[in-house]
Formats: C-alpha cells, sequence, structure tokens
C-alpha cells in the first residue's frame, strides 16, 4: 500500500478490519464504480451525462412513451460504452471477498451487469438491467442482445418480433417504479446488514441513497469510497474519497491477507 498516503493506508487497514469483524456486510454501488471501466457517470462536472442533457427530458418515462426516437438516441452512446465494458479492479475485489464469505449481495443502482461479469452472484439491480428488452404492448420480454448491434451502428429502435411495438430497455427511468423483487430484496439487505460499503455512489438518488441511513439507524457500520463527498461522510466509520478502482482492491487485499 506504498503509494497511498499514511492516512489512507490507515483508513484502508481500518476498513478491512470492519470487514473481517462483521458477519453480515453487503455493498451498494452506483456509477463512479463503473467510470473506471469507460462507462461515464451522470453527474461529474464535464464529463457526467447529465452535463449535457437535462434528465427529465431524455430520461424519463414519458419521454420514451412520446418520444422514443428521442431516447434511444440519447441511450445510444451509453449503451455503446456498456457493451464494450469490462469489469474493473473494484468489481473484482467485490466479487473476490463475496465468495470467499465476507460479503453477503450487492445493492447496485447500475445496469451495466459488470458486477456478475466479475463474479458477484447475489447482486440486486435497483435500477434494472439493459439484458433484456420489453414490449410496450404484448409485453413479451426478450434478451436484447439481438438488437444492440442494429440500435448502435444504425440507430435502428427496437421493435417486438411478436407484434411490431417498441421494444424498452428493462432500465428505470424518472417517473417510472423500482423493480419490486430487487428493491425489495435491497431493502432487507439494508436492514439486516451489519455493514455496508458504499463504493462510486454519491448518494444523491432517491430512495437507493436512503439505505445507508437505514443500515445505519440499525447499528451497522459504514465505509464510503467515493471520488466525492456524499451526505453521509459525517456518519461514516471510514471515508476515503479516492478512486474506488485504486482503493476498494486495496481494501480487499488487506482483508484476505492482512
Amino acid at each position: 500500500m506504498s503509494e497511498f498516503s499514511p492516512k489512507i493506508q490507515d483508513a484502508i487497514r481500518f476498513a478491512a478490519e470492519l470487514i473481517r469483524r462483521s458477519k453480515h456486510a453487503v455493498v451498494l454501488t452506483g456509477a463512479g464504480i463503473s467510470t473506471p471501466s469507460g462507462i461515464p457517470d451522470f453527474r461529474s462536472e464535464g464529463t457526467g451525462l447529465w452535463s449535457y442533457d437535462e434528465p427529465l427530458e431524455v430520461a424519463s418515462l414519458t419521454t420514451f412513451r412520446y418520444h422514443p426516437e428521442r431516447f434511444f438516441e440519447w441511450m445510444r452512446p451509453l449503451i455503446h460504452c456498456i457493451v464494450d465494458a469490462e469489469p474493473n479492479p473494484a468489481h473484482a475485489a467485490i466479487a473476490r471477498l463475496e465468495q470467499d464469505g465476507y460479503i453477503k449481495a450487492v445493492i447496485t443502482q447500475n445496469i451495466d451487469n459488470l458486477h456478475q461479469k466479475a463474479g458477484s452472484s447475489q447482486v440486486y439491480e435497483t435500477h434494472g438491467s439493459l439484458l433484456t428488452l420489453s414490449c410496450t404492448q404484448c409485453f413479451q420480454k426478450t434478451p436484447s442482445e439481438p438488437f444492440i448491434k442494429a440500435l448502435i451502428e444504425q440507430g435502428e429502435v427496437p421493435l417486438c418480433p411478436r407484434c411490431g411495438s417498441i421494444l424498452k430497455p428493462n432500465v428505470i427511468l424518472f417517473g417510472e417504479q423500482m423493480p419490486h423483487a430487487s428493491w425489495q430484496a435491497a431493502r432487507q439487505a439494508a436492514r439486516s446488514c451489519d455493514l455496508m460499503l458504499v463504493a462510486g455512489s454519491s448518494l444523491e438518488v432517491l430512495p437507493v441513497a436512503g439505505l445507508p441511513m437505514k443500515a445505519l439507524d440499525r447499528g451497522a457500520h459504514l465505509i464510503i469510497v467515493n471520488q466525492t463527498p456524499t451526505y453521509l461522510g459525517v456518519r461514516a466509520d471510514v471515508l476515503i474519497l479516492e478512486d474506488v478502482a485504486r482503493i476498494i482492491p486495496a481494501i480487499a487485499e488487506c482483508v484476505l491477507n492482512g
């Protein structure tokens, strides 16, 4: 850990000790864990997706219903990034901690499937996933892979193979309810954990941003690793404002090998 300052090294060791002592630790991840994989986040100044577009104008259920072409035009480069992305060291470290029994579940706001690619098995996707699409008329669910290439290369709006209506990615848009099963599992994980590690989340999007508070209210420890401050920094046992792709692997190495 010599590449880190003494203060950061101490924080990494303390975080590792909390994880080792925990009996039911969970991880909450946001867009910041996937930016090292080449997927832009939403709020970083100058690079975040919301630096260029108003969220409610491009990523809302209303826009999708009435102007689906505009929605897919906005989504097209993001989908391209997600398709090309590979898990980074932070994803791999979290997967290793789960495989070795230190992490019980991963709650993620991301739609990129990178946790699963890295080897995590218990993943609650609170904002859905790009792996499937659903028909807006007959509601048939279908894998997205056959439609992705045409969308990326030609901008073709995906159409249902059964009825010809527009297919919607199974991701949660503004104005849409959370996926019930994943959200209930995430809430239960937050209520039952004795430690929550927040990695790469600004904790600005409700209701997911409230999950760490639920954990704290039940006596859980809180570790936050993020590039920028969050509203819960003052409540965290460990707060490290650094790159998750550097810090999370260092914490995992300390947990696993001392």
